[in-house]
């Protein structure tokens, strides 16, 4: 989906081309607006607010055809509340949604009755891309999504145009991400996943690099390797390498689980749902996704994304409960349930980028239904045990609508952990699952700058909207962008403001 700006009044706006013009509606209108037309529109949305049609609330709209007051096929006037970046992201939800079923393919968003809240505009648009995205890919006749092209009007530029590029690169990542988080996992083995990862490699400052069985067996990842021998699949360790920075810049890491199918393998899950197991590689999706949009946008700085991918599968090969394996960090794990793979492979990622010395690392992962017990499907659960980096991650989250919220880390979580037969156990029982899960990967990062946020309730829809979220690509790339900002500033002898843009 494209995006661009056009500095138009509101009567210019209803008689320019479009399929459909949409209008945010302010919680305090103007009472009159220059040109005939755009005072026109204004007294017909006067009336018909004053009739009721229009309803109070952000995202209520109506919709109508209105011949010589609007050139474009179909106007919408939505209600955007105060302005704000989550108000319009909810206003465009809504109205989108109503150009979708209308099959409208070119739409105008006029800003300029609102003051518009930094963000709004790159929220706005994504709200739209968001709500007329459709997955084609395995089906014979496809589905087409029909808006293809939003135009921002307003009659002062005010920034809308960076917020657009930002727009456009997030919209190219989470699109990604959702693309190869909802293919079904026969179309979505470790191997497809790494040759699209290797399509990035064309892009500039970006290297990818793809490890197979053989080299992973020789980096010693022996948990990796439990996980992925049960199935026919062959894993694969993906590298991606974002250069923007200088040489002696630490990077930024991001570890993606990439669990393409997850059965649970001997500790088999039930078979309701498991087909929805397929978004088991969200993890690694939406760091491809982020890697996608770093790429597009560019900042001067330096990121590593690492994808441990396989499948967890029952076969006669596959790990058993009780079996003791040796991870990459030499630690030894004795595994309880095999159902709690994605942390095995984590361990051995996190292991490999600890030796690349990071500035930060990030591992997010469909990691534990404790913690979809917890935060639901709105929030993403944020472990950490730097203060700072849980402020810096959560205003990422916020500044882009892709909220975490921040979880406990207590020693005494991990006291489920021990084992009489190994280093550790990976499973410490049902109270605390995700706490406990996250105390298991902290004992692979050490002192490093470490994150874990476990998206098992925020990476995909189930039901009727059933699909991918494309979270949190937002998080991560705004988080990125963030840090690039930080160290710039640094270099320059400032102090990085403390709320993220």
């Amino acid at each position: 989906m494209d995006f661009e700006f056009k500095p138009l009044t509101l009567d210019m706006a209803a008689s320019a081309k479009a399929d459909a013009l949409v209008v945010l509606w302010p919680d305090s209108p103007p009472a009159a607006c220059v040109g005939s037309a755009g005072a026109g529109l204004l007294e017909w949305v006067q009336k018909v607010a004053k009739t009721g049609d229009l309803e109070d609330g952000v995202g209520k709209l109506v919709s109508a055809t209105l011949g010589t007051q609007c050139v474009a096929g179909r106007l919408v006037v939505v209600r955007a509340g105060d302005g704000s970046a989550a108000a319009l992201r909810k206003a465009c939800l809504a109205a989108a949604a109503t150009l979708r079923a209308a099959h409208v393919k070119k739409a105008m968003l006029f800003t300029g009755l609102l003051n518009v809240a930094p963000g709004g505009f790159r929220a706005a648009s994504v709200a739209f891309a968001e709500a007329t995205y459709v997955y084609s890919t395995t089906l014979s006749k496809g589905k087409t999504r029909y808006l293809k092209h939003l135009t921002v009007v307003q009659p002062e530029s005010a920034g809308i145009e960076a917020e657009l590029v930002q727009a456009q690169a997030l919209v190219k990542g989470i699109e990604l991400a959702k693309e190869w988080a909802n293919r079904p996992a026969n179309h979505a083995t470790p191997t497809l996943l790494a040759d699209a990862a290797s399509k990035l490699d064309k892009m500039k400052h970006v290297r990818v690099e793809v490890l197979g069985p053989k080299e992973v067996a020789e980096l010693g990842m022996g948990a990796f390797m439990a996980v992925a021998q049960g199935s026919y699949e062959p894993l694969r360790f993906i590298v991606i390498r974002y250069n923007g920075g200088s040489k002696q810049q630490a990077p930024v890491a991001l570890v993606g689980k990439g669990i393409t199918f997850d059965t649970g393998g001997i500790s088999i899950k039930p078979a309701p749902e498991m087909d929805e197991m397929k978004f088991d590689m969200g993890g690694a999706a939406s760091v491809l996704g982020a890697m996608q949009a770093i790429a597009e946008l560019q900042p001067s700085i330096n990121v590593v994304a690492v994808i441990p991918s396989c499948e967890n599968m029952p076969d006669g090969r596959a790990i058993k409960p009780g079996d003791v394996v040796t991870s990459m960090s030499g630690q030894t794990i004795e595994i309880l349930n095999t159902d709690a793979e994605g942390r095995l492979i984590l361990c051995d990622a996190l292991t490999y980028v600890a030796k690349l010395k990071p500035s930060t690392v990030i591992d997010v992962a469909t990691l534990t239904g404790a913690c979809v017990i917890a935060l639901g499907h709105v929030r993403t659960g944020l472990f950490t045990a730097s203060q700072l980096l849980a402020e810096q991650l959560m205003l990422a989250g916020e500044a882009v609508q892709d909220p975490c919220w921040r979880m406990p880390l207590d020693d005494e979580y991990g006291e489920g952990l021990k084992s009489n037969f190994a280093d550790m156990a990976n499973v410490a029982g049902r109270p605390g699952g995700a706490v406990s899960a996250a105390k298991f990967l902290q004992k692979f990062v050490g002192e490093l700058n470490w994150a874990h946020l476990d998206i098992a309730g925020t990476a995909w829809k189930s039901g009727a909207a059933k699909g991918s979220t494309g979270r949190p690509v937002g998080l991560l790339v705004q988080y990125v962008l963030d840090e690039a900002a930080r160290v710039q500033l640094a270099k320059a002898g400032l102090k990085a403001p403390k709320q993220a843009n």
